[in-house]
């Protein structure tokens, strides 16, 4: 591991300055960019720590709004009693990210903007990722990878807040050498096709710096859930989050997004769709959970994503009514 130094800028806009340094990073938990300094797949020059700018890491409200910092822990934001009681599936969203030591160091900007855990690309194989021309994962081990929206990579996005925050319609606020801008979480994550190294759409010396969740209506009801490989330390074989604005037994509108599937969050409008208008039965439940993986194209190994997003699906839709 080579030499490199150690900036904590006095606020957003010098940290925006000091990111425009040669082969400058920024740092929130630093549980992500450690482990890939250790395997050499970034050797910055310089460190830009954004926790030492207050006011990162509050959560607050106005006009029935909420405001999240970027900064803030995932171990924060899952006791926050505001995102508890009006945004639930973002809470169970946090605490179900790795281990209580990383959700008391990683962050929620951290935890959207994480890199792959492929692992080709954590081993240094010269992929899409870690600029290369392909990948790996094709004809090789794919037992994790996507079943949706993959090539020419097969990634599959590691981040559990990201489907929540995609599922509450959120907006990212983020901040960079031209000034802010405001990116709606739909719009934020891209797709292989689109730029095969990348998984977002942040520029250069750019932070996601705040998340802003609209209004919660009165019947709102939402909920997150993961399945895993092992009980910790691991990411979703397959999630879903899901967001139902509820009157009395009919569900008016949803939102349902999945984890786990495919190199970016995976909304399910035709799903949806499906649900509004309606009253959610187990017959139906079931018929969403088909239709949960229409298009899917499973690679060699992972065709088993298909019947556990099925009943993901499902199951996650009957415990909410």
């Amino acid at each position: 591991m080579k030499a490199f130094a150690n900036v904590n800028p006095r606020d957003l806009k010098d940290a925006v300055a000091q990111l425009q340094k040669p082969n400058a990073v920024a740092v929130g938990g630093g549980s992500d960019l450690l482990g890939m300094v250790k395997e050499r797949l970034v050797e910055p020059d310089v460190l830009v720590h954004l926790r030492a700018v207050r006011g990162m890491d509050q959560v607050s409200s106005k006009g029935g709004e909420v405001a999240i910092g970027g900064l803030i822990t995932l171990d924060n934001l899952s006791r926050e009693r505001l995102i508890r009681d009006r945004y639930k599936v973002l809470a169970e969203a946090a605490e179900s990210v790795a281990t209580p030591q990383i959700r008391n160091a990683g962050t929620l900007a951290g935890n959207v903007c994480q890199r792959p855990w492929c692992w080709y690309y954590r081993n240094s194989f010269p992929c899409f990722k870690n600029g290369g021309n392909r990948c790996f994962s094709i004809t090789g081990e794919n037992q994790f990878h996507a079943i949706f929206g993959g090539g020419p990579s097969f990634i599959v996005h590691p981040s559990d807040t990201a489907p929540a925050l995609m599922a509450l319609d959120a907006k990212f606020r983020v901040t960079g050498p031209a000034g802010d801008r405001t990116v709606a979480a739909a719009d934020f994550f891209a797709l292989p096709r689109v730029n095969a190294a990348r998984e977002n759409v942040l520029a250069p010396g750019e932070v996601l710096a705040s998340i802003h969740l609209p209004k919660a209506a009165a019947g709102f009801r939402s909920t997150y859930h993961k399945v895993l490989d092992r009980e910790a330390w691991t990411h979703a074989v397959v999630s879903v989050a899901v967001a139902l604005d509820m009157d009395g037994e009919t569900c008016q509108s949803a939102r349902i997004v999945l984890g786990g599937v495919a190199p970016i969050p995976w909304r399910l409008p035709k799903v949806e769709a499906m649900l509004a208008g309606q009253r959610i039965t187990p017959e139906l439940a079931a018929k969403a959970g088909e239709a949960s993986v229409a298009g899917a194209n499973p690679l060699a190994k992972n065709g088993y994503k298909i019947p556990l997003t099925k009943a993901v699906v499902s199951r996650t839709l009957m415990s909410l009514v």
